[in-house]
């Protein structure tokens, strides 16, 4: 079994995927997405940068084709009894290796879905792979059947975000102790990461994301650090990782003098984020709050600053980003549930005056509303 989660709970995500591809009239699917394997059957590897692929077929059964250094990690970490190796060899084509897979499993002139909108497969393996499929199933774009599936999350999976939430309160807390004029970057970078990792989390989907002065405004990961100045802007986003769940955060804090505009900015942001929480409900939509987000900040002045995006979901992602499906943006119509998470971000980006003002945390939804996952009070904070 995997070594996350016990047998009750894979066995029920095991129906759960079965009865989606049956509703779905699918004979089966193969999946490249590495959090549709983890959340599946446990198996918890980087080596979908490579060629990978589970097969899962109507009736439960599961094969896992993979390279041979992924052979142990499924044997410990996953369900998967049905593990095989294609060779690197040069000019292999793996995806011929994949036809008996598909046989043996009761697929071949079946229905089959594909997980095409994924990180773990490469245009050119789909090339090779929609060559070898053809006149053996007839197949059919599937990305989001599993994808739907992990949005709701289970007691066990909002225990591990819960405790990934802790990590990033308490890496928050040493950037704010570690941060003043003349400190490195690297030195606040280090100390955040130490914080995570010493707390037994993961790392996580994506860089740290840091940046002071002018990068205070670029809300990207980029290499070099710099000192921070007497007077200067440090803006964070980062996710504390727990058995690959994430809970992300986000603060743009303030180094010595403060100008009344960040004070405005953060001002704005707050409200933002607590009207964001407020209309976050069963039975809302996702679009609706980011309307709700949008209406704030363009009341005080801030439409040409902010994003037309103000959150994603949370859950057990993969590099190279701990973004999670879906997104809230103007007109999404999918609808909040309970025992969802979500990252609701704020973010103030003014070119002109070269000002940033960032506000975020995690939230899971509840039958009431929402509930916010980190500790750390929303005021303006200040080195």
């Amino acid at each position: 079994m995997p070594i996350h989660f016990g047998q009750e709970e894979m066995a029920g995500r095991l129906d759960r995927a079965v009865a989606a591809l049956r509703e779905r009239e699918l004979d089966g699917l193969i999946m490249f997405k590495q959090e549709s394997m983890y959340w599946l059957t446990g198996y918890d590897t980087f080596g979908f940068a490579m060629f990978q692929a589970l097969v899962l077929n109507a009736e439960g059964e599961i094969a896992l084709l993979t390279r041979a250094p992924d052979l142990r990690t499924a044997w410990h970490t996953s369900m998967i009894e049905d593990v095989r190796v294609w060779a690197d060899i040069e000019g292999v084509d793996p995806t011929q290796q994949l036809l008996p897979v598909l046989a043996d499993l009761g697929l071949t002139g079946g229905r089959v879905g594909i997980e095409l909108d994924s990180y773990g497969l490469k245009a050119s393996n789909w090339i090779m792979l929609e060559r070898s499929l053809q006149g053996v199933v007839a197949y059919e774009d599937a990305s989001t059947v599993i994808q739907e599936l992990r949005r709701t999350k289970s007691a066990q999976e909002l225990v591990y975000i819960r405790r990934a939430a802790d990590l990033a309160d308490e890496a928050w807390t040493v950037a704010q102790a570690l941060a003043a004029p003349g400190v490195s970057e690297a030195e606040i970078l280090a100390g955040m990461q130490a914080a995570i990792l010493g707390g037994g989390g993961d790392y996580a989907g994506n860089e740290i994301i840091i940046g002071s002065g002018p990068s205070a405004l670029m809300v990207r990961y980029t290499s070099g650090r710099r000192a921070l100045d007497a007077d200067d802007q440090l803006t964070l986003e980062w996710a504390g990782a727990y058995r690959r769940y994430h809970a992300a955060m986000m603060r743009t804090m303030l180094i010595g003098d403060v100008a009344p505009e960040h004070c405005r900015m953060h001002e704005a942001a707050e409200q933002a984020l607590v009207a964001c929480e407020a209309a976050i409900q069963p039975g809302a939509t996702l679009g609706e709050v980011f309307d709700v987000h949008a209406e704030v900040l363009d009341r005080a002045g801030y439409k040409a600053h902010r994003l037309n995006a103000c959150g994603y979901g949370m859950g057990a992602v993969y590099a190279p980003i701990w973004v999670d499906w879906p997104m809230l943006h103007h007109g999404n119509p999918l609808r909040f549930a309970a025992d969802q998470v979500y990252f609701l971000h704020m973010i103030l980006l003014n070119s002109t005056d070269g000002r940033a003002m960032t506000l975020g945390h995690s939230v899971v939804v509840t039958e009431a509303g929402c509930e916010r996952l980190s500790r750390a009070p929303l005021g303006l904070v200040t080195a």
